[in-house]
């Protein structure tokens, strides 16, 4: 087990970082390592809290589900262990189909996915891409599908998990033992282990 780059602080070492915090309540059912770091200054880790609900905010057809899971295939593209356990845990408390959890990785052919869903799939991978893969014909797809906001909401998603698989992956920030489980339990057949940040 190795130490994170920087500790976190106790949940309630900041009020107002406590009080925003409730928020991952919903989300993953506890409040991630990742906050607690940040509020090693406050203002970075509320800012960050009111951006991530802003972002996730449902505003219509771009479910809360499919953010999960454009989060889970944006950090898979960018390798942050981390934040595919955090992503495939809220996608299921948020009501992801289990047969779309089950082949995330197949999501460009498996019948559970909509030719939208794809759409939105392989914009997110494009995306998260060093260097930055998204092209005419991703972007073309893309509008057949979904409308400016909702393509505004999707990229904000990957560019959240764009500062979060950064964040984590620098920090070596440790998984929650609820987030390990469904690693465990979800994502090791397919590859997945803790690493840096068992």
């Amino acid at each position: 087990m190795s130490l994170p780059l920087v500790a976190p602080l106790p949940a309630d070492a900041n009020p107002d970082v406590a009080r925003l915090a409730t928020f991952f309540n919903e989300t993953l059912g506890f409040c991630p390592n990742s906050v607690l770091t940040m509020q090693h200054r406050p203002a970075i880790a509320t800012a960050f809290i009111e951006l991530n609900k802003a972002v996730m905010a449902n505003q219509g057809r771009v479910s809360s589900a499919l953010k999960r899971l454009i989060g889970y295939v944006s950090s898979l593209a960018a390798g942050c262990l981390y934040c595919q356990a955090h992503t495939m845990l809220a996608a299921g408390r948020y009501g992801a189909e289990q047969e779309q959890m089950d082949h995330i990785w197949e999501y460009a052919t498996y019948p559970a996915f909509s030719p939208a869903e794809r759409a939105a799939l392989d914009f997110a991978v494009a995306a998260s891409a060093v260097p930055n893969a998204v092209n005419e014909t991703i972007a073309a797809t893309l509008r057949q599908h979904w409308n400016e906001g909702e393509i505004v909401e999707m990229l904000g998603v990957v560019s959240l998990f764009g500062y979060l698989n950064r964040w984590n992956d620098s920090m070596g920030t440790h998984l929650e033992p609820g987030a390990v489980a469904l690693g465990e339990q979800q994502l090791a057949g397919h590859g997945w282990t803790p690493g840096k940040h068992a």
